[in-house]
């Protein structure tokens, strides 16, 4: 089955409405990495002018959560992916629209044969932030699981 980003992209838009909230767009969608940025809007600055880190933290999780999506889009019926937990590194300050670039750690076709086994696999899902210029301002890494449906 073909991922079709449009429907991935409108999937994380429906369900998780913070995304709504802080604007945030999709750059880039495949099966191996999704790109979202996050606009530089005043409504969701820090003390220091730049972007809040609960903006960043979000734009993060949520360049993660979509490359689950369009990675695990044959599994959706059957399987509800979870975030497990979230460390992040903040390296420099950011300013300005602020990019997420997310990529899948693990195989594919691993975690999908471990939950087909019948366990429920976690992997991790590896994000980087950068400034509009390139400039890397910080670094996520997401593990989440693939929970049988009920």
């Amino acid at each position: 089955m073909t991922m079709n980003p449009d429907m991935v992209k409108a999937g994380l838009l429906a369900t998780v409405p913070f995304v709504r909230t802080l604007g945030l767009e999709f750059v880039e969608l495949d099966e191996d990495r999704a790109v979202m940025r996050l606009p530089d809007d005043p409504a969701h600055h820090n003390h220091l002018g730049g972007p809040h880190a609960g903006a960043m933290f979000t734009l993060a999780e949520s360049a993660s959560g979509a490359i689950v999506l369009g990675a695990f889009h044959g599994l959706l019926d059957r399987a509800v992916p979870l975030a497990v937990r979230a460390e992040i590194h903040y390296h420099r300050l950011a300013m300005g629209p602020v990019t997420a670039e997310a990529r899948l750690v693990r195989p594919r076709d691993e975690v999908v044969a471990e939950f087909d086994e019948g366990r429920r696999p976690e992997f991790p899902v590896e994000v980087g932030l950068r400034a509009e210029d390139g400039t890397g301002t910080g670094a996520m890494t997401v593990v989440w699981t693939l929970r049988p449906q009920r």
